[in-house]
Order: structure tokens, then C-alpha cells, then sequence
């Protein structure tokens, strides 16, 4: 039976879509062309008129040649598409706008006996001087009460029919995107109980499959858009889980590259003898240090993957900024000295104690400066800073890179985000560490700024809060 009446509806509706459209390409057609053709006629009145009184009046008392009077009339036509013919009482066409100039000399008796005694004619197919037929407007000169000849203007009678078509056009595809909206309207009134319960079948099902993202429509009677608004929550609070798992693991291979590429670079030149025996400890102490750190994040996998979506745990305690930034700067100390850059650590006092969580500071730390030296020139500066403001310290990291075009600035905080891949040699980025970075920042309800010019460099500034004395 539903099957029946489903088909019935479409049938109807086809059938009224199909008439309304025959309607709109006959009748329609019909008298949009008619009102074009009006307006048209209008335009050729207008400018018979205008050539008349002020070209035609200053040939006849000599104030204009005729070669002048060709040139009017020849840019009356470039701008305005429409032929122009002045044509002497005897028939005689004496001046055409056209650059062809097939028309001078003809005689309009001999192509339409009857032309001039019509103020408007249709179909004026003239051989050898049109290729398609016009529709044309006469005006008779007359000057000292005397008439002196005609003026003769003609257009396109194809372009008023292409015209029309344009228009038909447009309310035709609206009319296609109407129809179809109407057409939904009247099906949701008809289906206002089987189309909610088959949405959320459909909905059950591809929430089952993992798409959380699929839009569950919440129609019909009350107990549907209940029972819709609880599978939306179930599916949000999945959305949010799987997130969360595929956000932690990316988080986390992120944050180990770093000291892994530190580590392997200094053992690599402890072992081919690069750096020299006298100064291996240094490294190794650098080794150490990135193993702790290595160890840390390895120690608190399981302790992260309890962590609530909402939130960040943090182990906030009290440490020296500026000691952790000394650290975090020498294990870039081989990628400098690759890329011939200085990097400079710039303290408004010797200790400056924050309370935050010392690890999460140390990975924005790497962060800020892999990026800075990522996108900074060879032979160039990057400067590392800290200064004192009320109870804030503010941390600075500068560079004479590259920079960040204006209209990235705002996203380079989404995940994943890069800007132009030609920036910079490392493609090796993953368009993680900022989004981590900010992440870390407002769990620490502290705010990161940047600054940027593209050729000239990039300041990133965040906030930490000083230890109470």
C-alpha cells in the first residue's frame, strides 16, 4: 500500500513539474520576449531621438561633415550594438555605422519597397548587408520644416531571443531547486512516523560502523526526537572517546621524535669521534638528560591514558624557567651548528621560579624552538627570552625566518596544519606541535601570542605564573 501511494506521488508531482515547466518555456518565453522587444523598441526611440537632435541638425547646417557624422555614429554602434543608418529622401543610404559600410549607396526602395513607410518593422532580412534578422526603428529628419531624409536604427532580433533564453534560464534552475525542496516538505508531512524511525535504524547502524559523525535527523513525534536525542548523546560521547585515543597517540609520537632525534644525533657523533673526547660528557649529560625525559613520557603512558577528555593532568610544582630553557636549547645546539644559527637566551634575572608542570613546559619549549629553527634562514639569530610582569613571567621565542603568511596565522593552531610545504627544508613536521602546544598552555589556563611577518620572522610569546615569594 505505501509502495502504491509513494508511487502515485511521484507520478503527480512529475506530471505538475512537467506542465509548470511547459508553461514557463511557452507562454513564459512568449512574453518575456515581448516585453524585451518593447523595451528594445523603446532604446531605439530613445536614441533615434538623441542622434537626431544633436548630430543629424549640425549636418544639415554644415557644422558636421559627413565623415564626422560616420564617426558618431560608428561609435554609437561600439557601444551601444546598434546599426545605424542615415538615408537621403530618394531612399539613398548616405552614411552606416558599420565599418563594413556594405549599406552606403544602397537605395532602400530596392531592398524593401514598402520599408519607409513603417515606423517599426520585423524580420528585416536584407542580402548581402545582414546575416540574421533585425528589428528596426524609423525616425524622419526633418530640418527648416522641410524633410530632409530618414534615420534608420537597427538591433539584433537573436539577441533579444537569446535574452530571453538567459533569463528563462535562471528561473528554470530555480525553479529545479524549488520543486525538489517543496517536494521534501510534502513527503516529511506524509512520513512524519516511518521516516524518524529509519533515520535512527540508519543512524544505530552507522554509529556502530565508527562514522560519529553521521547527522541524525530528529523528526517526528515526541517519543522519536527523544529516543534520536539519546543516540546523539551515546555517538557524541564516542565521537569524544575515539578522539581522545587517536588524539593521545599522536600527542605522544609527536613528542618523542624530538629528543629522539637528539639522542641519535650526539651518539652517532660521539661514535664516528665528530665531537671530541674532551667534550663527550657534555653530550652524554645531554643524552641523559633526553632519556629522563624519554623515560617520563614512557612512565606515564598508562597514567594518560586514564585522563578525562575535559582536561590535561598536570603535576604543577615549582622550578626555574630559565634553567629548563638552558636545557631544552642545547639539545638543538647540533641543528644550529648545522644551520649556522645562534640562538640566543636573553634572562631579565638569574632564577625565575613558575609554578606549572616542568615536563609540559619542557615540550613547549621544544616545540617553539624545533619550529623556529625549522623556519629560520641559514647564518641567522633566534632569540629565547624571559621577562617579569606583575605576577607573570612571559616567554619569548624569536625568529628571522620565514613567517607566517597573514592568512595562516589563525589556523596554525588547528591540528595537522601546515602552511605552504615550500617553507622551510624540514618536511618532517607533522602540524601537531602547536595545537599541542596551545593545548598545554590553556590547561596551565595560561594564553600564547604570536606575531608574524612573512619574510621577516616570528615572535611566539606565552605566559607562566611566578612562584609566590
Amino acid at each position: 500500500m505505501k509502495r502504491t501511494l509513494w508511487s502515485r506521488l511521484i507520478i503527480c508531482y512529475l506530471f505538475v513539474g512537467v506542465i509548470f515547466f511547459s508553461l514557463l518555456n511557452t507562454y513564459g518565453v512568449n512574453f518575456l520576449e515581448n516585453r524585451l522587444r518593447n523595451d528594445k523598441l523603446v532604446l531605439l526611440e530613445k536614441e533615434a531621438k538623441l542622434i537626431s537632435a544633436e548630430y543629424i541638425s549640425n549636418y544639415y547646417n554644415s557644422r558636421l561633415t559627413l565623415e564626422d557624422l560616420k564617426t558618431q555614429l560608428k561609435s554609437i554602434e561600439t557601444f551601444l550594438g546598434i546599426r545605424v543608418w542615415t538615408v537621403s529622401t530618394d531612399g539613398t543610404v548616405i552614411a552606416d555605422s558599420s565599418s563594413t559600410g556594405r549599406a552606403l549607396g544602397k537605395n532602400i526602395f530596392d531592398l524593401n519597397p514598402d520599408f519607409l513607410d513603417h515606423v517599426i518593422t520585423e524580420n528585416n532580412y536584407f542580402p548581402g548587408i545582414f546575416n540574421e534578422p533585425m528589428l528596426s526603428y524609423t525616425k524622419t529628419l526633418d530640418y527648416n520644416q522641410r524633410i530632409r531624409g530618414y534615420i534608420i536604427l537597427f538591433t539584433s532580433q537573436n539577441g533579444i531571443t537569446r535574452e530571453t533564453m538567459k533569463y528563462i534560464d535562471v528561473v528554470n534552475i530555480c525553479l529545479l531547486i524549488f520543486l525538489p525542496l517543496m517536494f521534501l516538505v510534502f513527503l516529511y508531512l506524509y512520513y512524519i512516523t516511518a521516516i524518524p524511525l529509519q533515520n535512527l535504524m540508519k543512524a544505530a547502524m552507522k554509529y556502530s560502523s565508527g562514522n560519529y559523525n553521521y547527522p541524525l535527523k530528529q523528526k517526528g513525534l515526541s517519543e522519536y526526537r527523544d529516543l534520536g536525542a539519546a543516540i546523539s548523546y551515546m555517538a557524541s560521547e564516542l565521537s569524544k572517546l575515539d578522539d581522545y585515543q587517536k588524539k593521545f597517540v599522536a600527542n605522544i609520537s609527536h613528542d618523542f621524535r624530538s629528543p629522539l632525534t637528539s639522542i641519535k644525533g650526539f651518539a652517532e657523533a660521539i661514535k664516528d669521534g665528530t665531537i671530541p673526547h674532551e667534550m663527550q660528557d657534555k653530550y652524554l649529560d645531554i643524552i641523559l638528560f633526553e632519556t629522563e625525559r624519554l623515560t617520563k613520557l614512557t612512565s606515564n603512558l598508562l597514567e594518560l591514558n586514564s585522563f578525562e577528555t575535559k582536561g590535561t593532568f598536570l603535576d604543577i610544582t615549582s622550578f626555574d624557567i630559565n634553567n629548563i630553557i638552558k636545557k631544552t636549547a642545547e639539545s638543538f645546539e647540533g641543528r644550529c651548528r648545522d644551520k649556522k644559527i645562534t640562538l640566543n637566551l636573553i634572562f631579565s634575572s638569574k632564577e625565575m621560579y613558575v609554578d606549572a608542570d616542568m615536563g609540559k613546559i619542557q615540550q613547549v619549549l621544544y616545540n617553539l624552538i624545533d619550529n623556529a629553527i625549522k623556519f629560520s634562514h641559514p647564518n641567522s639569530k633566534i632569540k629565547v627570552s624571559t621577562e617579569e610582569k606583575g605576577d607573570k613571567i612571559f616567554i619569548s621565542v624569536k625568529d628571522h625566518g620565514v613567517g607566517i603568511p597573514k592568512e595562516s596565522i589563525k589556523k596554525i593552531w588547528e591540528r595537522f596544519y601546515k602552511t605552504d610545504p615550500s617553507r622551510g627544508k624540514d618536511k618532517r613536521g607533522t602540524g601537531l606541535g602547536l595545537s599541542i602546544t596551545k593545548e598545554i598552555l590553556q590547561a596551565h589556563n595560561e594564553n600564547i601570542n604570536v606575531i608574524s611577518t612573512e619574510g621577516v620572522g616570528t615572535e611566539f610569546t606565552f605566559s607562566l605564573t611566578k612562584t609566590a615569594e
